[in-house]
């Protein structure tokens, strides 16, 4: 599916139903309400408006948010927890940050023991009610984009964190000093823009390839651009061979691999640090990211002035249409063996008062609230076509998790290997092979 989507500071048009999902970031950056008691038509508690002071008398206990931002930990979820807890002066709120997120959260999960809210892991839509407790009853201001990409059986487990598209993150006084005068628009004239940069002593593009996670853009991104849908993730379910170098992925993984080649990526990537990347965009010495503009604030806070930094889309193509991906973030989701109903209005406080969007960098997950981010003024003058996404295919889940498949991982091996072919071939081996021992 696609649609041309605006998004300025004044105005947010977007779609009234999106459907599935897109895999972000281990460290991506990355409300009113009270409580009532009335229960709803599931059993639960609607976390709603209650008597204004925040009270309620299900809203208390201790309440532990697993978070992958790192960074934030002793510094704005201090304030986060100040603030909910004057809200909801019985909570005791806490936060714990790990690591290799998914990975983490999901031995915690087989442990039979985790906390009350955490990001989902990258499990089955139809494993979810097993693990969390629906989320239909919380009781938002308004309608929230994203909401059926994580439900099961007409019930919602997950609410995104906040949405993002992804494009050409840059410096703007890098590209000037580079001699750069127009925004590539064709793929060859990024090329073009890459060599200018390299010329003049800055490194094009920041891949962080070592980190690993920053090349989602590679393996769901472009290959949506690529194949102008963003189904290909459910479609390899249908195929013993889901990686080709003729299809979306492997061109999309073919041109990180040609930039490579060309020297426009850091001059070692297997010793790339995502912390001093941050720096060296903001400093110029780096010119471009291909990420979300969840990066934007990171790269602002790391000393850019916001007016040098600069967003549009990535040219996959030699066409000068501008396309871009629609995606969710990390969704919440709350443990249902939990303190669900104080986990729940913690879920609600986040997307509605905590300020995390506008912190993040985020398109708003509640639809009433406008996106703080001026960059994507920028990125949206280029009147892209917005790919939305598409509700996951259990299968091809099921398929990736039988086999172990990390598909980073894979990337990486493809664009350092001597025979790229080989890299697909071995891929795919055990992609059928899972396949096949599930009767899929």
């Amino acid at each position: 599916m696609k649609r041309k989507l605006l998004l300025v500071c004044s105005t947010v048009i977007m779609l009234t139903t999106l459907a599935a999902c897109s895999g972000s970031n281990e460290k991506d950056p990355a409300g009113n309400g009270s409580a009532t008691n009335a229960p709803n038509e599931s059993g639960g508690t609607n976390v709603s408006e209650g008597d204004g002071n925040g009270s309620g008398s299900e809203i208390k206990g201790e309440v532990v948010f697993l978070t992958n931002r790192t960074d934030m930990i002793d510094k704005e979820y201090v304030d986060y927890e100040k603030r909910f807890e004057e809200k909801y002066p019985g909570v005791d709120l806490k936060f714990e940050g790990i690591l290799d997120y998914d990975k983490t959260l999901k031995i915690r999960i087989a442990s039979g023991s985790f906390p009350d809210v955490v990001l989902l892991p990258t499990l089955p839509n139809n494993e979810l009610p097993d693990y969390f407790a629906p989320l239909d009853d919380i009781g938002f201001s308004g309608d929230i984009y994203f909401k059926d990409l994580r439900a099961h059986e007409g019930k919602m487990y997950g609410v995104s964190s906040g949405g993002s598209t992804v494009g050409i993150v840059y410096n703007k006084k890098a590209f000037e000093k580079a001699g750069i005068t127009a925004i590539p628009v064709t793929y060859d004239e990024f090329l073009a823009a890459a060599q200018k940069l390299k010329d003049a002593g800055i490194v094009p593009l920041a891949s962080n390839f070592k980190d690993k996670w920053p090349l989602d853009a590679w393996l769901y991104d472009v290959p949506t651009l690529v194949g102008e849908a963003s189904d290909h993730q459910n479609k390899r379910a249908e195929s013993d061979t889901p990686y080709t170098m003729d299809n979306a992925y492997g061109k999309s993984w073919s041109m990180l691999r040609e930039l490579y080649e060309k020297g426009y990526l850091e001059k070692d990537v297997n010793s790339t640090n995502w912390e001093q990347s941050k720096k060296d965009v903001a400093s110029g010495k780096f010119g471009m990211y291909l990420l979300g503009n969840w990066v934007i604030n990171q790269v602002i806070e790391n000393g850019a002035a916001p007016e040098d930094i600069g967003f549009f889309p990535f040219p996959s193509d030699n066409s000068g249409k501008a396309k871009a991906p629609l995606n969710p973030d990390w969704f919440y989701g709350v443990n249902k063996d939990g303190n669900t109903a104080a986990a729940k209005a913690f879920v609600q406080w986040m997307i509605e008062e905590s300020g995390f969007d506008e912190f993040a960098g985020f398109i708003p997950t509640l639809k009433t609230k406008q996106p703080a981010l001026a960059q994507l003024a920028e990125f949206n003058g280029f009147n892209p076509t917005y790919f939305e996404p598409v509700p996951p295919v259990d299968a091809a889940t099921q398929i990736q998790n039988k086999a172990q498949l990390d598909q980073g991982a894979a990337l990486q091996e493809f664009v350092l290997a001597k025979d790229p072919q080989k890299a697909l071939d071995k891929v795919n081996e055990a992609w059928a092979k899972a396949k096949k021992d599930l009767g899929l």
